[in-house]
């Protein structure tokens, strides 16, 4: 057990850090496009690096110090736009590598934004709703100045959501006397949400992942009848991905969460696996699948691998071990370089996250419009214009990837970059 425990060290220790991984996407792409180093070096750091701590009064009456963090990474395309998430494991690395891939992300989608990101170094499962309040509301508060509609967008992220993002809303127009709805994305419904938004992420992977199986570019698959998933990160985006594949004739035949993960070759329906974690607060022991843990879901034999889990998920010799002949990203960043490399050598389609994922951010540009014009659109219209979205950004990714034949994550990156080079360009710098 000592051995194995210091081999898994050994090899999270060569791991570059998530805003080094970024860098070297951003990189490669900037070498196919030739772009110049003096504006290159411009893209690659971020314009404003926001570090906080800050007081908040816990349930016993102490004070307790919170570490926060909001990164402005670029903002040339428009307003910041990026999550925050709460979690122990938020630190400056990876909100810079979050802020970077958000720039991009918007980017591959044509959306009027920059990329941004924060979050809160802090154990969200171990404190009160009124915790969760008066940090949210002392952060925003810390935040205000460097936020707005016209300025920098949060919208919600790992372990944070509609709630949430209703208590920045007030905050922050209680801090600037005025009702701006549009300072905030992934808001309720009732407060100026969009509708759509919750399986936004979810169902832009699933958009995504159909239009190139119709198109007939994945060997093998030639549709999304039948064809068998395993998806790792049972979440708000792993689930409705599941929900929505499921529904369409898909077969998921793995699920799995942090604690671990069920297997049916005969296939599960994540809709009824979603009560059964509501009923026992684990995806666990669940009837008719066996338990798994997440290393043998990953290695599942399927047709599409679903990473929707946290960075670096796919590292390691893992990417030695996937049986499936397709990589969805949903996560950030789930594949080290070194394993993008073996899945590139192995004929493994990877596709990439700031593709994949854009969904979420895309609805978070709907619902950002409709404040702006004081206007509601149906669920339809929302999902009419997301699917318009997602399969014109994966032509457009396919296009660049044959044009410098190349795999679809540099593809998209060099679509992303030439964008954003273009439209600096045009601007021009302040003297």
């Amino acid at each position: 057990m000592a051995e194995t425990k210091s081999v898994k060290k050994k090899e999270s220790s060569k791991l570059p850090t998530p805003f080094e991984v970024s860098m070297m996407q951003v990189e490669k792409a900037a070498k196919m496009l030739k772009v110049p180093s003096d504006i290159l070096n411009f893209l690659k750091v971020p314009q404003r690096i926001l570090r906080l701590e800050f007081p908040v009064i816990m349930d016993s009456g102490k004070i307790q110090m919170f570490k926060g963090y909001r990164v402005q990474h670029n903002n040339v395309c428009g307003p910041f736009k990026g999550g925050i998430r709460y979690h122990p494991l938020v630190g400056m690395e990876e909100v810079k590598a979050l802020a970077s891939w958000m720039t991009w992300k918007c980017a591959v989608a044509e959306l009027p934004f920059g990329g941004g990101k924060g979050g809160v170094v802090c154990d969200p499962k171990a404190m009160s709703i009124k915790e969760l309040e008066r940090m949210t509301r002392r952060f925003t508060k810390e935040l205000a100045n460097n936020i707005g509609p016209d300025v920098d967008i949060p919208a919600p992220d790992v372990n944070t959501n509609p709630q949430v993002m209703a208590w920045i809303q007030d905050t922050y127009n209680t801090h600037h006397y005025n009702n701006q709805t549009g300072v905030v994305t992934g808001k309720p419904v009732e407060i100026g949400g969009s509708l759509g938004r919750n399986e936004a992420t979810g169902r832009g992977g699933f958009f995504v992942i159909n239009h190139a199986i119709l198109k007939g570019h994945l060997k093998g698959i030639s549709q999304i009848k039948g064809t068998s998933f395993a998806v790792q990160g049972f979440g708000n985006v792993g689930s409705n991905f599941a929900k929505i594949a499921f529904d369409e004739g898909a077969k998921i035949i793995a699920i799995s969460q942090v604690e671990g993960g069920i297997y049916n070759p005969e296939g599960l329906d994540p809709h009824k696996v979603e009560k059964h974690i509501a009923k026992t607060g684990t995806i666990l022991n669940y009837k008719d699948a066996k338990n798994i843990d997440n290393t043998a879901l990953l290695a599942t034999k399927c047709d599409v691998l679903v990473a929707a889990a946290l960075e670096n998920a796919i590292r390691g010799r893992i990417a030695k071990r996937i049986k499936a002949s397709v990589v969805l990203e949903l996560a950030n960043g789930p594949t080290t370089p070194k394993s993008d490399a073996i899945l590139k050598e192995r004929g493994i389609t990877v596709i990439p996250d700031i593709l994949a994922n854009a969904g979420g951010v895309t609805v978070s540009y709907f619902e950002w419009v409709q404040n702006l014009n004081h206007d509601s659109w149906t669920e339809k219209e929302v999902n009419e214009k997301l699917y318009f979205r997602m399969t014109k950004a994966y032509d457009g990714v396919f296009v660049n990837a044959k044009k410098y034949k190349t795999d679809l994550r540099t593809g998209a990156f060099i679509m992303a970059i030439d964008r954003v080079v273009k439209t600096l360009t045009l601007k021009g710098f302040y003297p």
